[in-house]
């Protein structure tokens, strides 16, 4: 036992010596730089948090997306996915010093956390396009394909008023500090952002759901912090109780030309009332089309019901992050705080069709759970995912170029499948993108497309957009060891987001490589969550 002690004073030692000699300064995810040393095993195994393998956290199957030979399925369709909360939670995750279970780790989410330097939409649309085609960094026989989309950014203080209610878990769960005190600091941050236009509303949830804070004046900011300091977690968890008090709050405020939205924020533990996610999917869903919207922010580690949340957001027409820091929170509420509130665009779809000449068989890398079928591209009943103000959207495609020798999709090619005019056509690909306007009334969608052509950059000459969707899918295979992860490692994903930090001025691309450090170090050596 002694010996045990002096060797964790030793550990300890050794980590407090290396931090002193780097510089500690804080990134924008508060990742400081001290966590590039790379410790012995001995110290990681002693000084890492205990394994969180007797969680009780709940994350969706996922089935990774397979190659598809592209003369017998050319088409493949998608919702878009704005949320995040995947990235920041594995992010707590590694800094804990624990690997995620690879359910967790939703890759589309990953791309999407960061901003792209995509052009701005200069026309009457609520979004531009962007493509670009390149190597594949983890397999030289592969390229890849890159579409991003841009939403419009809304000056948050003339955009239309915004009627929010705040529904907030107090339940027993709750009480740990990175649940309810930091859910309480996130919300402080929020206020300022509000004016006298906006209404706000407080309702909370636990043993039974109360309304603490009725539309008060968004510039009543004492007011509404009062209430929000009030707050203390205990009793059991009456989430379906909280829901349906908060939705008939947000109605009793209605704003006709307004944002009508209810921020959900919980660690997802629902134990009470309706708590069946079907009957949860089935109300949120009724209330979509009524004009009320659901977003929903996690917080805390143990018993996070990511699969829960994610699907209440995604019925609700709103979006899913994970707040494990204060500087999460900052981003999330205040730096993109038009486009958590604001929405320019309904059921955004992607469909592309490969040109059979000129690509052999394809991949959508992520949106497991947002794939779509054909012919759904043309459905305007068929729900799909929201874009925000100034929100980015990015998809990746990995390609095994016609005439390789390279087979992936294990199908014979087909006897009758010949495509007629395909073979002169230089297109490597068209994108089409269909969407809604962001009003109630409007149910009746748009649609746009995109040719792509198949000169294929170099991976050193591809932008700094492109090297770092490469390096963030290539963190997120080697996360979830994906089959598909070809060559990939580390060191590859670092020196391709190292090579995307020119305009990283908020340190985010910084955190990454931090995270695929740590990654890379624990790789092997942590246990595992949830497994």
């Amino acid at each position: 036992m002694k010996s045990s002690t002096l060797l964790v004073m030793a550990s300890l030692a050794l980590i407090a010596a290396a931090c002193n000699n780097s510089s500690t300064e804080e990134k924008a995810d508060n990742t400081p730089v001290c966590y590039d040393v790379t410790l012995p095993a001995p110290c990681l195994e002693l000084c890492a948090p205990l394994p969180q393998d007797e969680t009780d956290e709940a994350y969706s199957a996922i089935t990774e997306n397979k190659f598809h030979n592209s003369k017998s399925d050319p088409l493949s369709t998608f919702s878009i996915d704005v949320d995040a909360a995947s990235y920041s939670n594995v992010r707590k995750k590694l800094m804990d010093g624990v690997l995620p279970p690879a359910d967790a780790v939703r890759i589309e989410e990953f791309i999407n956390y960061f901003s792209y330097s995509y052009p701005k939409p200069a026309g009457k649309e609520p979004f531009a396009i962007y493509t670009e085609y390149a190597e594949c960094p983890w397999n030289s026989k592969h390229t890849l394909l890159q579409i991003g989309l841009k939403g419009k950014e809304i000056d948050a203080m003339h955009a239309a008023p915004n009627n929010l209610v705040f529904l907030l878990d107090v339940s027993g769960s709750m009480d740990e500090p990175d649940k309810l005190p930091l859910l309480k600091r996130a919300f402080r941050l929020m206020i300022p952002k509000l004016r006298a236009e906006d209404r706000v509303s407080i309702v909370v949830y636990a043993g039974n759901a109360g309304l603490i804070l009725d539309g008060a004046r968004g510039d009543q900011q004492e007011k509404i912090i009062d209430a929000l300091d009030k707050l203390e977690a205990g009793g059991s968890t009456a989430g379906g109780e909280g829901i349906n008090l908060a939705y008939a709050t947000a109605k009793e405020h209605y704003l006709k030309n307004g944002n009508n939205r209810i921020i959900l924020s919980t660690d997802g533990d629902f134990n009470v009332g309706i708590s069946s996610v079907p009957e949860l999917e089935k109300l949120i869903a009724a209330k979509r089309e009524e004009g009320i919207y659901l977003s929903v922010l996690g917080f805390g580690q143990g018993n996070l019901k990511d699969n829960t949340m994610e699907t209440l957001a995604d019925k609700g027409n709103g979006n899913y992050y994970f707040i494990d820091n204060i500087l999460e929170a900052r981003k999330v509420l205040v730096s993109q705080f038009g486009g958590t509130l604001s929405t320019i665009a309904k059921d955004v779809k992607i469909q592309v069709e490969f040109n059979p000449a000129r690509v052999k068989e394809y991949r959508l890398i992520g949106y497991e759970n947002r794939m779509l079928a054909a012919e759904d591209f043309n459905d305007d009943k068929k729900d799909a995912g929201e874009l925000g103000a100034g929100h980015c959207v990015t998809a990746l495609y990995e390609i095994v170029p016609a005439g390789s020798s390279d087979s992936k999709a294990n199908v014979d090619d087909l006897k009758y499948s010949g495509q007629p005019g395909s073979s002169g056509s230089p297109d490597l690909a068209t994108v089409k993108f269909r969407y809604k306007g962001a009003k109630k009334n409007d149910t009746t969608s748009f649609c746009l497309q995109k040719v792509v052509y198949p000169l294929a950059a170099l991976k050193e000459k591809s932008s700094s957009n492109m090297k770092l969707a490469a390096a963030v899918s290539e963190f997120g295979m080697l996360l979830r060891d994906s089959n598909e992860k070809g060559d990939a490692s580390y060191e590859e994903a670092i020196t391709l987001a190292s090579a995307a930090k020119a305009n990283d001025e908020e340190g985010y691309v910084a955190g990454l490589i931090d995270l695929m450090k740590i990654a890379k170090d624990l790789k092997g050596t942590a246990p595992v969550t949830g497994e």
